[in-house]
């Protein structure tokens, strides 16, 4: 490559990293968190449901009509909130930082019975009669078609200038319907009332267009779709799309309570977790450090950058910090050092294995060898990370926000604003004396395994028997030791108390974890008010907790006790199940078109060993299983996925150099190579997770439980399931790992030592 060609590719990368830290910069001065329930409270609505002429309101109507609510909430942007069903006809709705908790009411109470009926004329009559937009009464027959029918609802603006309305596609018969619908109305002349269409929500007619004179008698509007006008505001009409989407609440609800609540974590726990957040990365830092030297020092200001560049991106997008949404982040700050550390490894086995030649050299090597896995595996985690955002709603969803953020900011900060670092860095004084940058010596690991045989994996089976006999102990613990699902999942019991003057929530947490609820969500409701939220407990378990709470609060009166339903409803769990499904899906299809169907089942395979050996052991320790783990879950899925690419590409890589070569030493070869930033990766990562486990609140503790075995049980997966069963694989199908056409990318990406 030219030298005038590589100055202004790193002119541009030193543009745009001053564009992003500048905006950085401006984002966190001038714009506040979104936090959510568990960190900052919200708004607590309660809602009853009632009985109707044809539905009587009971458990199971009161949890279908939990789930319309979520959806109609997911559609107003509330990230993170918490629905719960309380008895048998309650609902308990918490919105995390909402700002007017007045229209979030009126949307999510209504019931949104939308229906379409026709006009056999106006004034008033035996017949049903209602107002239309304007006031003029209108005799409407029976409905043509209802909500049900209706696929999908669009708020736009109206290019003919008369405001905004909402386009409407129906579904199946109901394209039909609106034809004969239409069709029959065309009939009448123009001007006649009954050539209107009459289309209500909730006995309330809000639009009632006339059939245009270009439709034909008995033909009606094909295409299977409409637009409601009526002179809506942008407001308006949103909500009126997202009522229509979400769908008509089962039975009529009532709204009986409306308050403030505080968080669900306390700021001693909030503390406690922000400063093993920080010691971690201090400790990950100075490992850096001693370990790459100046090129640690450049990782360290690019972990920097990372940490500021995504926490204002979050900032940017509105998105709501909770701790399921921060564990998004946990997972792409690993990434963000596996990137880092994968270069630096490449940039050393290009100068001391290799002989690459100058240290800029070396460097500019080592960028072009550990493309292709920084970008697949990111690609990867993307690709789950969206598909988790698009399908998934509530804290997975949440997840999947933050995650897919921090995977673009850590691409930009490995591909952009490092690449710019060393650049400017490994030049001059530095190259002259190329010891001072950390690259020049294989360091200790990289000597152990020049040391060793890659005919390791010669017996597979063997290494799948030990994988199996692992696994199949884990999966005992489901079955003899059973899950200990969270309230989330189960469900459990409120008690609320109202005390005698202000208490300390500080104070009530604490009393109540030393009562025997260490996991209880202790908040503030109302001014006076403390509720209590545990799993299903007796009644003597219910006296400890109200003394606990009289303990602090000095007098302390029961004033609700409540069986409340889990705030992880069954469809919400669906849709968790099926964009996981489909995000591993996705990511075999990726791994097999980038790499071979072979690599991408071996994969998916250690994935599957990995999320079934953290369940079994969280099981055998009697460990919660709630909304947090979940997310540790996902993130465990995360980081085994992105080891497996990082060792499957260097597979691809050793074949290419040596196509007869056994394919088991060509696998052996690859993980002894990859093995220097397999350890240094996951020792960065063990001092975060370290320090929260140690040193973190209970619940952040458990999450970084489950994390530190699955960057265990990932890294060990790989070599001893993904390996060996990419190895039966290639012996039945010959073919795995087989190099993909691409163009060089060594030789022509450098010129006399420049890194570009």
């Amino acid at each position: 490559m030219p030298r005038e060609t590589a100055r202004r590719g790193m002119t541009g990368r030193a543009v745009v990293s001053l564009v992003v830290l500048a905006a950085t910069v401006y984002l966190l001065l001038t714009t506040a968190p979104r936090l959510g329930l568990d960190l900052r409270g919200g708004t607590q609505i309660v809602l009853e449901t009632k009985d109707s002429p044809t539905v009587t309101a009971n458990a199971e109507t009161t949890d279908r009509t939990l789930e319309v609510l979520r959806r109609r909430v997911d559609a107003l942007g509330v990230a993170e909130p918490m629905l719960a069903r309380s008895g048998d006809n309650r609902i308990i709705v918490e919105l995390p930082g909402v700002r007017d908790p007045r229209e979030a009411v009126e949307v999510i109470g209504r019931t949104a019975q939308l229906s379409f009926h026709p006009v056999l004329g106006t004034g008033t009559g035996d017949s049903r009669v209602l107002p239309d937009e304007s006031g003029q009464p209108l005799t409407l027959g029976p409905a043509a078609l209802t909500g049900e029918g209706v696929d999908e609802a669009l708020s736009s603006i109206d290019s003919q200038g008369g405001g905004w309305l909402v386009s409407v596609d129906f579904k199946g018969d109901a394209g039909r319907a609106w034809e004969r619908l239409t069709g029959q109305a065309a009939c009448s002349p123009p001007g006649d009332p009954a050539r209107r269409v009459a289309i209500a929500l909730d006995d309330k007619v809000i639009s009632s267009p006339q059939v245009s004179p270009q439709v034909a008698c008995g033909v009606g509007i094909v295409g299977g779709s409409t637009q409601i006008t009526g002179q809506f505001s942008p407001a308006e009409a949103k909500d009126l799309a997202l009522l229509i989407n979400a769908g008509a609440l089962p039975t009529p609800v009532e709204i009986i309570e409306q308050r403030t609540v505080g968080p669900t974590l306390g700021a001693e726990a909030i503390d406690a977790s922000a400063r093993a957040a920080v010691i971690g990365l201090a400790l990950t830092a100075l490992f850096l450090l001693a370990v790459y030297r100046l090129a640690g020092l450049i990782a360290v200001g690019a972990l920097v950058a990372y940490a500021a560049v995504s926490y204002a991106a979050l900032l940017a997008v509105g998105a709501t910090l909770t701790l399921p949404g921060l564990a998004g982040f946990v997972l792409a700050i690993g990434m963000a050092v596996d990137a880092t550390v994968l270069v630096f490894e490449r940039a050393r086995e290009e100068h001391t294995v290799k002989r690459g030649g100058s240290l800029p050299r070396s460097v500019s090597r080592g960028f072009s060898g550990a493309l292709s896995a920084i970008v697949d595996s990111n690609v990867t985690t993307l690709l789950a990370a969206g598909l988790l955002f698009w399908l998934a709603s509530g804290p997975v969803r949440g997840f999947g926000v933050t995650l897919s953020i921090g995977v673009v900011v850590a691409l930009f900060i490995s591909l952009v604003l490092t690449r710019l670092l060393l650049h400017l860095t490994m030049r001059g004084a530095v190259a002259r004396r190329p010891r001072l940058s950390g690259l020049t010596h294989e360091g200790r690991v990289r000597q152990w395994v020049n040391r060793r045989d890659p005919g390791f994996l010669g017996e597979p089976r063997r290494w799948l028997m030990v994988a199996g006999a692992v696994v199949i102990a884990a999966i005992a613990g489901l079955f003899v030791a059973g899950p200990n699902l969270g309230v989330e999942f189960t469900g459990g019991r409120v008690v609320e108390y109202s005390t005698s003057a202000p208490a300390d929530v500080e104070q009530v947490r604490d009393a109540v974890s030393d009562a025997g609820f260490p996991r209880a969500v202790v908040q503030t409701s109302g001014e006076k008010d403390i509720s209590v939220r545990t799993e299903p407990i007796d009644e003597d378990a219910t006296e400890r907790i109200r003394t606990a709470v009289a303990s602090v609060a000095g007098d302390a009166t029961e004033i609700r006790d409540e069986q409340i339903g889990p705030s992880l409803g069954a469809e919400l769990r669906t849709k968790a199940v099926i964009a996981l499904c489909l995000a591993v899906l996705a990511q075999l299809i990726y791994l097999a078109v980038r790499f071979d169907w072979r690599l991408g089942v071996a994969t998916v395979a250690a994935l599957a060993q990995d999320v079934l050996i953290i369940l079994g052991i969280f099981a055998w320790l009697g460990k919660s299983m709630d909304g947090v783990f979940l997310a540790a879950l996902l993130t465990v899925i995360g980081y085994s996925v992105n080891d497996s690419v990082v060792v499957f590409d260097r597979v691809r890589e050793v074949r290419g150099q040596r196509r007869k070569e056994p394919f088991a030493r060509v696998v052996g070869t690859a993980v002894l190579q990859t093995l220097p930033r397999t350890i240094n990766t996951g020792i960065g990562v063990l001092f975060v997770l370290g320090a929260l486990l140690f040193l973190g609140d209970g619940s952040l503790a458990d999450f970084a439980l489950a994390l530190l075995l699955g960057l265990v049980a990932g890294t060990v997966s790989t070599v001893a399931t993904a390996g060996p069963v990419a190895i039966l694989l290639d012996k039945r199908w010959p073919g795995a790992g087989r190099p993909v056409r691409k163009a060089s990318r060594t030789r022509s990406r450098e010129d006399n030592g420049a890194v570009v």
